[in-house]
Formats: C-alpha cells, structure tokens, sequence
C-alpha cells in the first residue's frame, strides 16, 4: 500500500462517484457543489418570482403609453433588484451545469459529446437570458431621474419578451432532453430524474408556440406570459431542484474514503 505523499492521488470510487485526494488534501466535491448550485437556483428562482408578483405586478397593455409610463417609472427599483437577483441565478445555474456535466463525463466519457451540447446550449441560455436582463433593466433606467419615454419602454420590453419565453423554453428543452439522455446511458444519476429532463423538455417544447400569441399581459398562452412560467420554467426549476437533492444525498462522504486517506487529511 502507498503511504500518502507530496505527490501521491488517492482515488477511491464507489457508486459513480470519485473523490481525489492530492497532497493531503480534498479536491471540491463535484456532487456537493452541483447539488448547493441547484438548490441555490432554486431558492434564487422564488425570491425572483415573489418579487415579480408581490412587488412589480402585472404590467399594462403595450399599446397604452401613459399606463406603461407610470407603471414602469413606479417598478423601476423593484425590477433592478429582480435583475440583480437573476444575474446570481444564472451564475449559479453555470455552476450546476459544469457540475451535471461532469458527473456525466466522469461515469461515461464516451458520452461527453451529448453532455456538452446540454452545457453548451445552458450557457447560450444564460447568455440570452442576461441579454434580455439588460433589455429590461434598460426600462428602468430609462425612468430613473429621467422623464420616461413610452415608446423607447414599449421597444425594449418587446425585446426582452421572446428571449424570456420563446427562444429561452427552445435552449432549456435542448438542454433538457440531452440531460435526461444522459442520465438514462450513464446511471450516473437515477434513471427518474432522467424521466424528469425529458418531461421537461416535452413541456419546454409546448411552450414555444406561444411567441404567436400577443404581447397581452391578460393572455394566458402570451410571448413570455403565465404559460411560458407553468410549463417551461417551473417544471425546468424542479428538475433542477431534483438534481441538486440527489447530488447531495449521494455525495462522497469523508467516513467512506480509505482508512489511509482518512489519516492524511486528520
């Protein structure tokens, strides 16, 4: 047996799962770290949600200038704090997406070509969001200190509306359906959340035709209205909460790594 040295790795592997050891010390744990960025997600999500609909509100028909005026110069703090909350979302969602993908990659690496077109397609996702966070944070600003103009107001959140719905619900059903490939190949995760991922996908899919469906905000199958949130963007946030639940119960725990390892981190 190899006595734990400057340049000795311990690797002990047990139900897909591995825990490096090098220099006496613990790498990150892969699954705790994907499991708190999915729960961070998911805390992240509701305190956004709660916001939008206890703080900012329903918005007002776009083709009713002086209504969207007031309402947007009246919300304007509450969507930048909105704005701020989705920006350390979306930092957390990359750190869930790295960690999935290299859950996948470390059971099956033949496997790494589909796991990266569910990471690839998650980090377009980011990005489009967070463009469509700068539309929206652009109405604010455009009434902070300033005398709002409807029709700039009415550009961009017509902008911002099929980056949060159409185009969004597209890259997550993608990002999804490979997830849920994966997981069923690799076993790297239990085979019902792979089941998961491809509902989610499924209803990700229902909700991309809603970008024909108007910009009012009374419609229920609206570009980014209550549809877009019940069947893509909910059923996307409980995936991921599954995910995150599952990495954490099953992590690496140090009583488990090999007597000799255990006595080089005590």
């Amino acid at each position: 047996m190899k006595t734990p040295g400057t340049d000795a790795m311990h690797v002990h592997t047990h139900l897909h799962m591995m825990t490096v050891v090098k220099d006496g010390k613990l790498n990150p744990d892969v699954r705790l770290w994907t499991g708190i960025a999915a729960l961070s997600v998911a805390v992240l999500t509701a305190t956004e949600f709660l916001v939008q609909v206890l703080l900012v509100g329903a918005r007002p028909a776009l083709d009713d200038p002086e209504a969207l005026a007031v309402f947007m110069t009246r919300t304007g703090t509450w969507t930048l704090v909105t704005i701020l909350i989705d920006t350390f979302l979306m930092s957390a969602l990359l750190v869930f997406l790295s960690g999935f993908r290299q859950l996948i990659t470390h059971t099956r690496p033949d496997l790494q070509w589909i796991a990266n077109i569910a990471y690839g397609a998650g980090l377009l996702f980011i990005a489009v969001t967070l463009v469509g966070d700068g539309l929206e944070g652009a109405t604010a600003l455009d009434t902070t200190d300033l005398t709002a103009d409807p029709s700039s107001l009415r550009a961009l959140t017509v902008g911002h509306t099929l980056m949060f719905g159409t185009i969004g619900c597209t890259l997550n059903a993608l990002v999804a359906a490979a997830a849920g490939y994966v997981t069923l190949a690799s076993g790297a995760l239990p085979r019902w959340t792979g089941y998961v991922a491809l509902a989610v996908a499924a209803l990700n899919l229902l909700s991309v035709p809603t970008m024909f469906g108007g910009t009012s905000p009374d419609s229920f199958f609206a570009a980014g209205g209550a549809a877009t949130a019940m069947l893509a963007t909910f059923p996307w946030l409980v995936w991921v909460t599954c995910v995150g639940v599952v990495a954490i119960r099953d992590r690496r725990r140090l009583e488990l790594l090999p007597p000799e390892v255990r006595a080089a981190l005590a």
